[in-house]
């Protein structure tokens, strides 16, 4: 025999199980492959346990069985091996195997046969059956790395599958998320841009009705016919309308003059019971829902009560007779970034919700509604302007305000106001003193700047104040002012106009509190910058007057900075030159 028909694993004894029950067909079978230079092993048996026994321990390369037994048969064992290690090669040597008994036995899944009168090709068979039981190991074991790999393709297809999924579902969300903050971006400053309109108009709208008031006023005391003075009181109730609006104008642009205290919202809705079941009539019925252990609210308790009045009458509005309105107040804390405008900043309030059960806000409606004139409702049912003072008051309390709604099913509009803080001590300001009432005689008038680039509104206010007893100085600017002051500082009084070309009122009274600490600041304006007012000493509330003038507010306020006459002082190293006294009359 050939070196090319040794055993592939380089001469290791090759393991047989022989089902032989002659000695002597063993013998020359063993023989005939030492013969062949083949190294065996073999394990030989003859009964049907035995040879179970061996095919289930699984520890033989091939198979050799006769196929005639005392008291087992070929074909038996033939199943039993295949049954028990179907990959072990199955050859039958046998002395009466016939040839449509080998095919039989082969369809049952034997790898060969051979004849005892043939017994040389032996070795050539069972190589050949090795070599083909080898390759289809390899075969199967390539199947099944085809397998395993389809399997690991199909997984990786999968889980990139689910990555690029989950990538566009981000890339989706953030498309969105960019969108709702472009949304929020465009409408916040639409809402700014139509507030800084709005003061503006505001402004120049309450600088001429100071002057129409201020008119009808000194036409008044000249005018002594009954059909006159009706004509009179007609235009100062259309001068106190318009006034009004423009209150409403200056809410929704957050330059409305406002007096924040601690305010308990349970106290203020449980006393609007009765006005609020007035306004609704009884058509609607009103439930109230009070958290018991509220925070305090620091807000302006008159506008509170007009924003809650404001709302019911809008839910009135939205509902059928057997509506049902409720009011609700809650603590709530915010941790989250506002989504719109009008939303508050994460922190701690007290919330006020008024809610209604009515036909809901459609949607397009919705992105509006805080518009100023934006109604929805017939002409001259509403001026537009309600939930625009809601916006203006909340954002300017330092909160804000959401709107929970569906159509069909009611409108919440939630107004969160900011939760009483620990107050801080203002910090006490001693200038040196200089006395500047030793320049005057005891019966001089006390002495009023009036600063107004508008020369009606300065004609009003100083006509005003100088019947009132007061020695009066002009300026038409803030610079204009300054020098004045410059020239002589014996002033008791400056009236300063907050929206001035060039220098505004804030920053002429931080220029004189910090030159002529001894002169006193009383701001007249249509609309002020709170935030800007309140960093000048003596920028209070109780320092501002709005116009137009209602009755005497302007003499009262002055009066009552005025009078009983305060200690004047200057800052020391003042010129003596500058500073002389001012006579009856002088101004």
């Amino acid at each position: 025999m050939s070196e090319a028909l040794a055993p592939a694993d380089g001469g290791a004894p090759l393991r047989i199980l022989l089902l032989e029950d002659s000695d002597l067909d063993t013998e020359l079978l063993c023989a005939i492959l030492e013969d062949a230079r083949l190294a065996i092993a073999v394990d030989r048996v003859i009964t049907r346990d035995a040879f179970t026994t061996a095919t289930v321990q699984r520890r033989h390369d091939i198979i050799l069985a006769d196929y005639v037994l005392p008291a087992f048969d070929g074909m038996s064992a033939l199943a039993t091996a295949r049954a028990n290690c179907p990959e072990v090669p199955f050859v039958f040597v046998s002395g009466t195997l016939g040839e449509d008994v080998a095919v039989e036995a082969l369809k049952h899944g034997a790898t060969d046969y051979v004849t005892k009168q043939r017994l040389d090709r032996l070795p050539r068979v069972i190589l050949r059956a090795l070599s083909e039981a080898r390759a289809h190991l390899r075969r199967d074991a390539a199947e099944q790395a085809l397998r395993d790999l389809n399997e690991s393709l199909e997984q990786r297809v999968a889980e990139r599958t689910r990555e690029l999924a989950e990538t566009n579902a981000a890339l989706q969300h953030q498309i969105a998320e960019r969108e709702r903050i472009e949304d929020a971006l465009r409408q916040a400053q639409r809402l700014e841009a139509v507030g800084q309109l709005t003061s503006g108009v505001a402004h120049d709208f309450n600088n001429l009705l100071t002057v129409i008031a201020g008119n009808i006023e000194f036409l008044e005391r000249a005018v002594s016919d009954e059909r006159s003075k009706r004509r009179l009181d007609m235009m100062r109730g259309a001068a106190e309308r318009g006034a009004r609006l423009t209150a409403q104008l200056l809410a929704f642009s957050r330059r409305q003059k406002l007096a924040p205290v601690p305010v308990q919202l349970n106290q203020t809705v449980a006393s609007m019971r009765d006005l609020l079941q007035s306004s609704m009539g009884g058509s609607v019925r009103i439930e109230m829902t009070l958290q018991p252990d509220l925070w305090p609210a620091l807000v302006d308790a008159t506008q509170i009560e007009l924003i809650i009045l404001n709302l019911a009458i809008n839910a009135r509005d939205a509902m059928a007779v057997g509506g049902c309105l409720t009011i609700e107040t809650a603590n709530v804390a915010l941790s989250h970034e506002p989504t719109r405008p009008e939303e508050p900043p994460p922190g701690d309030y007290a919330m006020v919700a008024v809610s209604d059960t009515g036909t809901g806000i459609a949607p397009d409606v919705l992105a509006r509604v805080f518009e100023p004139f934006f109604t929805t409702k017939e002409v001259g049912k509403g001026s537009g302007l309600g939930l625009a003072q809601v916006y203006g008051f909340a954002k300017q309390s330092g909160g804000g305000v959401r709107i929970e709604t569906a159509p069909g099913e009611g409108t919440s509009v939630r107004v969160y106001l900011p939760r009483v803080a620990a107050e801080v001590a203002p910090r006490e300001v001693r200038p040196a003193e200089i006395d500047c009432a030793g320049w005057r005689d005891p019966g001089d008038r006390r002495v009023i700047l009036v600063v107004d680039d508008d020369s009606a509104v300065r004609d009003i206010t100083t006509t005003r104040l100088g019947e009132a007893g007061y020695a009066i100085r002009e300026a038409s600017s803030g610079l204009a002012a300054i020098q004045a002051l410059e020239a002589d500082p014996c002033v008791d009084l400056a009236v300063l106009d907050f929206a001035m070309p060039g220098m505004n009122g804030a920053e002429v009274a931080t220029v004189i509190r910090s030159r002529w600490p001894q002169i006193q600041i009383l701001f007249v304006t249509g609309y002020a910058d709170h935030t800007a007012l309140s960093r000048i000493e003596g920028g209070g509330e109780d320092r501002v007057v709005q116009k137009p003038f209602r009755g005497e507010d302007l003499e009262r306020r002055v009066a009552s900075i005025l009078d009983p006459r305060p200690r004047l002082t200057l800052v020391s190293g003042g010129s003596e030159a500058a500073v002389r006294a001012v006579g009856t009359g002088r101004g």
